[in-house]
This record gives C-alpha cells, sequence and structure tokens, in this order.
C-alpha cells in the first residue's frame, strides 16, 4: 500500500473543505465576539469604577490564567447541570470569543494609554460628550495602533478551533480523524487538514505583518 494514494486524497478533500468552512465560521465568530467584548473591557476598565474595576481585573486575569480547554468542557459538560444547555457549535463560539476578549481587551488598553493626555485635554476643553470623545477622537486614533495585534490574536483563534472536536465539533481536524477512523489512512486526512491550515494562517500572518510594517513606517 502506497504512503499517499492521491485518488484516496481527491475523495476526501470535499468532505475537509466542508469542515473547514465550520472552522472559518467559528473563527469569525469567535473573533467578532473577542474584538467587541475586549473592546468594551478595556473602555470599562479605563473608566476606573471602583468595584466594576476590580471585578473585571479578577476576571480577566482568572480567564487568561486557565487552559482554554477547560473553559470548553465547563460550558459544555458543567453548564447544563444548571439549566443552561448550549450546542457545541454555540459553546466553541463563545468560548474562543471570551477567552481571546480577554487578551484583546489588554491591546485595546495600551492602544488607549497611548494616545496622548493632551488629546484628552483637547475633548474635555471642546466640551464633548464622553461618547463623542470615545467614538471622534479616541477609538479612531487608538484602534489603528494596535490592529497588527489584534490580527496575530485572531490568527491564533483560528489555529485553536481544533480544541473544539473533544466536544464534538466537526471542524476539519476533527473530519480528518473521523476519516482516518474509518478508513484506518490517516497520512492523507492530517496532511491536507494542516496544508488548509497553512493556507489559510500563513496569508494571513504575512498581512499583518505588512500591517506592522506600515504602521511603524508611519
Amino acid at each position: 500500500m502506497p504512503l499517499w494514494d492521491w485518488n484516496y486524497a481527491f475523495d476526501i478533500l470535499p468532505d475537509l473543505l466542508l469542515a473547514l468552512v465550520t472552522t472559518i465560521e467559528i473563527t469569525l465568530l469567535g473573533s467578532v465576539v473577542a474584538l467587541l467584548l475586549g473592546l468594551v473591557i478595556a473602555i470599562l476598565r479605563r473608566a476606573h469604577i471602583p468595584v466594576l474595576d476590580q471585578v473585571l481585573w479578577g476576571f480577566v486575569e482568572f480567564v487568561r490564567s486557565t487552559p482554554l480547554l477547560v473553559q470548553i468542557f465547563f460550558l459544555f459538560f458543567v453548564l447544563p447541570q444548571f439549566g443552561i444547555t448550549l450546542s457545541a457549535f454555540v459553546v466553541g463560539v463563545f468560548a474562543l470569543g471570551v477567552h481571546y476578549a480577554t487578551y484583546t481587551s489588554e491591546v485595546y488598553r495600551a492602544g488607549i494609554d497611548a494616545i496622548p493626555k493632551g488629546q484628552w485635554e483637547a475633548a474635555t476643553a471642546l466640551s464633548l460628550p464622553r461618547s463623542r470623545t470615545w467614538t471622534g477622537v479616541i477609538l479612531p486614533q487608538a484602534i489603528p495602533r494596535v490592529l497588527p495585534a489584534l490580527g496575530n490574536y485572531v490568527i491564533s483563534m483560528f489555529k485553536e478551533v481544533p480544541l473544539l472536536l473533544a466536544i464534538g465539533v466537526i471542524e476539519v481536524v476533527n473530519a480528518a480523524r473521523e476519516i482516518g477512523s474509518v478508513t484506518f489512512r490517516y497520512v492523507e486526512p492530517y496532511t491536507i487538514a494542516g496544508l488548509l491550515f497553512l493556507l489559510l494562517s500563513y496569508p494571513a500572518s504575512m498581512l499583518v505583518r505588512r500591517l506592522e510594517r506600515r504602521r511603524v513606517a508611519a
């Protein structure tokens, strides 16, 4: 039996591509959660509301200090005991999104803290409403500064989606595993799965590096 069978590889490719769509969907939806929730956390912590700031600090540190897989298991296996049952897909999106929101919140905070103090003082001198200060002055300057770092976290999230095979999500690595368990040929499915990740993550990383170089040049 040959080590690599091209006919077999082409036969299983459609199933792996279909699973890749699921991987991309989870990544995109998880990224939306991570980017929006991270921004909300950063803004709320910037407000220095005494009790809330401590709660958010504790939440961020707790999530960042515990393994993502444990968080996935908690949401999928423990929450149903409290009457909250979520599908594996939803758990994947929520777990990845919240986990990475704790990292993106720190990225946002760094970008916000890098805004010169004079910008805040100018907004105050012009009597701009708080919401207008954020949306018209601070965030348009802070977010472009941190886009490369945010992009790196999105790529990292994409590569961590395979953790969801532990709760039965048919993403591309789980699909490769199931195909291999049926045919007892693992070289082709796992190799193709790895190449699919490479074909998407490498160009994305190149784009992030280009953005970073452009930011430095600016």
